[in-house]
This record gives C-alpha cells, sequence and structure tokens, in this order.
C-alpha cells in the first residue's frame, strides 16, 4: 500500500513538472547557445535584445551542434546563433557549398530557417606555436610533419567539415587526441601538443602568439555567423523577432573578437558583455572573486534544480529497484538476468547515454537528465535489495511458514524489515551517486552546478569550476550524513522494539 502511494506521489509529481513546463513553453522565448565564449555572449546579446519585448530565457551552454539542434527541432528553444558552414556542412551535409536560399528551402521542411546575417565570420583553421620558426606556415605542409602532435576539440573531430575530410583533402597522417576547447591553449603553450583548432575569432590568438596555418587548399567554407530559429518563434513573437533582426550587420568581426577578449582574458562576465555591446550597461563589470562567485545570484535557482534531479531520479530508482531487487531474490533463475541487465546501465558513458536519449525523447533537459540519473542509481539499489533479502537467515522464513503467513505477508511484515538497513545503504550510494552525476545535465540544459562547470570549462576558468565543483560536493556529503542519521534512527527503533 505505501509503494503504491509513493508511486502514485511520484507520478503526480511527474504529471505536474510537464504541465508546468508546457504551461511556460508556450509564453517564454528560449534562446540556445552551444558550449564555448562566443556562443554564450551571443546568447546573451539575443536575450537582452529581446528583453523589452517578450519574456525570454537563455538555456546556455547545452552542448555540441548535434545536441543544440535537436533542441531547436524539438522545440526546446526556439533560436541560437549558428555559424552558415555549420549548417551546410554538418546540419544538411552538403558536400559543396550551398547558398542561403537553398538552405533555407531545405530547412522549411523541418518548420527551421536562417537568417539574420549578424555581420563577421568565425571560421576553423588549425594553429601552431608561433615562437617556432621552423614551423609550418601552410596546411599542405603538415603532412611531411608526421611527428606533430595534434590536439583537437570533440566536435571537429566528428565533425562533416572537420578532422575526417581535412585530413582526406591535405592527406594528413597525424592521429589527434580529444582535448577541451577551453583548454587546449594552455596545453599548447606548455608544449604539451603542438597543433590545435580554433576559431578565427578567438582572443588567445594573439594572447599567446600563435600561428594560423594558411588553409592553401580552400577547405574549410564561410561560416557567416546568422540566427538558426523556428518559423512559429517568428510569428509567436513577432515584436521580439523584429528586434532581433536590427542586429543584422551590427557585429563585426573586431567587435566579436574584443567580447571574447573581455570574457576570456578579462574576466568579465557573459551578460555585461552584451549589456555593454548594446549599450545597456556599465562596461566595467568584472568577473568576482571565488566567494562571490559561490555565493552568486543564481546559488539557489542551481540547488533547486540539482536537487530535484537527484531526489527524482533517486526515488524513480527505489520504485523499480527495489521491485527488481525482490523478484531476482525470490526468482533465482532471473537473478543473473536482472543484474547484468542494471549492471551494463551502469557502464554506459553518460554523455552517450545523454545523446542517445536526446533524439529518442525528442528534447533536451529534465527528462533526458532524469531518465540517465535514473538508470544509473538503479544498480545499487537492485544489488543491495536482493543482497538484504539474501541474508535473511533461513529459520526465519521456515518459522514464518510454520506460523501460516502467506508470501506476501512475510515479504512485507519479515523479509523487507529486516532487510531494510541493507537497502537503505543501496539508496545512500545511488543518492550520492546522483548528486555527482547530475551535473551532466547542464550540458543538455537541464540546470544545476554543472551550469558552472560547463561555463568555467569553456573559459578555463578555475574559479567558475571551483564554484561548481564545490556545492556539489557539499551537498553530496549532506546526503550522506542524512542518510547515515536515517540508518542510526533505524538500527536505534529496531533496538528498542520489544523481542
Amino acid at each position: 500500500m505505501l509503494c503504491s502511494r509513493s508511486a502514485r506521489s511520484f507520478v503526480a509529481l511527474i504529471a505536474l513538472l510537464a504541465l508546468s513546463a508546457a504551461a511556460h513553453a508556450a509564453d517564454v522565448l528560449h534562446i540556445g547557445s552551444k558550449r564555448f565564449t562566443e556562443s554564450y555572449i551571443l546568447g546573451e546579446i539575443l536575450l537582452q535584445t529581446v528583453a523589452p519585448h517578450a519574456r525570454a530565457e537563455h538555456r546556455q551552454g547545452l552542448g555540441n551542434t548535434a545536441i543544440v539542434f535537436e533542441a531547436l527541432k524539438s522545440g526546446a528553444i526556439d533560436v541560437y546563433p549558428e555559424y552558415l558552414g555549420t549548417i551546410d556542412q554538418e546540419i544538411l551535409k552538403h558536400g559543396t557549398p550551398a547558398s542561403l536560399e537553398q538552405i533555407n528551402r531545405e530547412l522549411a521542411p523541418l518548420g527551421l530557417g536562417a537568417a539574420v546575417p549578424l555581420g563577421f565570420s568565425n571560421g576553423y583553421a588549425l594553429a601552431m606555436r608561433g615562437s617556432d620558426a621552423n614551423a609550418p606556415r601552410t596546411l599542405s605542409e603538415l603532412a611531411d610533419r608526421p611527428q606533430l602532435r595534434f590536439g583537437l576539440s570533440h566536435e571537429f573531430l566528428g565533425r562533416a567539415d572537420g578532422w575526417p575530410g581535412l585530413a582526406r583533402r591535405y592527406g594528413l597522417p597525424q592521429q589527434p587526441q580529444g582535448l577541451d576547447h577551453g583548454i587546449a591553449y594552455e596545453a599548447l603553450a606548455h608544449g604539451q601538443i603542438d597543433v590545435i583548432d580554433i576559431y578565427s575569432t578567438d582572443a588567445k590568438i594573439r594572447q599567446y602568439g600563435l600561428r594560423v596555418l594558411n588553409d592553401d587548399r580552400h577547405y574549410f567554407p564561410s561560416y557567416e555567423a546568422v540566427l538558426l530559429y523556428r518559423l512559429d518563434a517568428a510569428q509567436r513573437f513577432p515584436q521580439a523577432w523584429q528586434a532581433l533582426q536590427g542586429l543584422a550587420g551590427r557585429i563585426k568581426e573586431q567587435d566579436m573578437i574584443a567580447m571574447n577578449a573581455q570574457a576570456e582574458l578579462e574576466g568579465k562576465p557573459f551578460a555585461a558583455i552584451a549589456a555593454q555591446f548594446l549599450g545597456n550597461g556599465a562596461s566595467d563589470r568584472r568577473a568576482a572573486g571565488l566567494r562571490a562567485r559561490l555565493f552568486g545570484d543564481d546559488l539557489w535557482r542551481l540547488t533547486r534544480q540539482h536537487v530535484a534531479l537527484v531526489v527524482l531520479a533517486v526515488v524513480a530508482a527505489a520504485l523499480i529497484g527495489i521491485p527488481l531487487g525482490v523478484l531476482a531474490a525470490r526468482v533465482r533463475p532471473l537473478q543473473q538476468g536482472v543484474m547484468a541487465v542494471v549492471g551494463v546501465l551502469q557502464t554506459i558513458p553518460s554523455l552517450a547515454l545523454l545523446a542517445m536519449l536526446i533524439p529518442l525523447l525528442g528534447r533536451i533537459g529534465l527528462w533526458p537528465a532524469l531518465i540517465a540519473l535514473f538508470l544509473y542509481a538503479l544498480l545499487p539499489v537492485v544489488r543491495n535489495t536482493t543482497t538484504g533479502l539474501e541474508q535473511i537467515p533461513s529459520g526465519l522464513r521456515e518459522a514464518a511458514l510454520a506460523l501460516g503467513l502467506t508470501s506476501r505477508d512475510r515479504l512485507l511484515y519479515i523479509d523487507l524489515p529486516l532487510a531494510l538497513p541493507v537497502i537503505l545503504a543501496g539508496l545512500k550510494t545511488a543518492a550520492v551517486m546522483s548528486v555527482g552525476t547530475a551535473t551532466i545535465a547542464a550540458f543538455i540544459g537541464a540546470g544545476g552546478y554543472g551550469e558552472r562547470i560547463a561555463t568555467g570549462l569553456a573559459l578555463n576558468d578555475n574559479d567558475m569550476l571551483l564554484a561548481g565543483a564545490i556545492p556539489a560536493a557539499v551537498l553530496a556529503l549532506v546526503t550522506q550524513v542524512a542518510f547515515e542519521f536515517a540508518e542510526r534512527l533505524l538500527a536505534r527503533r529496531y533496538h528498542r522494539s520489544p523481542a
């Protein structure tokens, strides 16, 4: 009965969340951005541009092109800054460059469009340390330097207009390693790698004195910055869309380089940079230190999101995992299969699981993150439930049978109460694991402390990383202490119970 009530409560809570999300989706313009500095800044510029005309939300740092484009198709976001070369080569898979008109004809059946050229181009390139006088100056020369160590961003390694095609065009023999774009410059400067992929508007090119290699065979297409948007968003928010169209041609390449420099070299917040560019705020706002970032205005919001993800995932794991554990303990032929399935789920890399769930569910945010956390939490719950039930002395089972208790009564009044300490230990393990794993939810727009971690990675900002990691560690510690307190209360209850 208690389990049934809990299940109904959980279903009601999930339904409430879904209804709430649906109610807000219709009247909020959702702006997306990828997980690199320039996209964060452009997302803030879009947000502040439409703010006087519509309720808007910036779902920042959602991940790579595939994730953000899937979010746009599903309606999780309405618009985000993109580049024509990326739309042409990566999204539409064109072998040769297409015009904007052709791109829009192919996007229209998806309910999407590309418009509002922002005024600058940000293309891919490869760069090396400029201090080496003997370093190559063109991409063609790399073919004769197989000893060079390449550290390329994971997205560039997998893109249609990235490394695979580049290596074929220039006959490059190197085997690159994947490296987050935010730390590639540091690795290059310290001599750990020799070649990295860059964006042409990166502010760090000048800071590190890099040599940008000439694309002498003209491999890379044009990457003019535009807005990729849902056609219905322009109809739902006509005034906001008109305001966005006013950004056409306003952002020059030097403007974008300067704004990237303010974020990466001067430590200014993205919102302040956008406000300065649009003339909406002071220009001298700088990022605060670790203490101010740790207790920033977003702390309560991120805490709510993180705790909600963990609680919902662990409750779902308990409602499904405990019955599965009971089944595995009672039906021995099924035990190996059940444990194998939940064990395999635990081994799937978190980002890979999220990437699979997004197209399956047709959305980003809460649902794929919640399902992923639930699947990871299953193993300790199922395993401990099975172990706890198997550790019950056989004499107690025989006594229960002698008293005429039914199988159901024995489970509810003898087996589960005796196994409860072990089950609770499994729930504690699942909860603590979920606190850490939930940080990946930010990469698909589900919020939580991972938002700060993702931003810190994008900027190679240790203070921002710590501002996300420290609250997550504290929450994990609080969760563990809370479960240990519950275990002690349970132990005292059993010790006080009459024999």
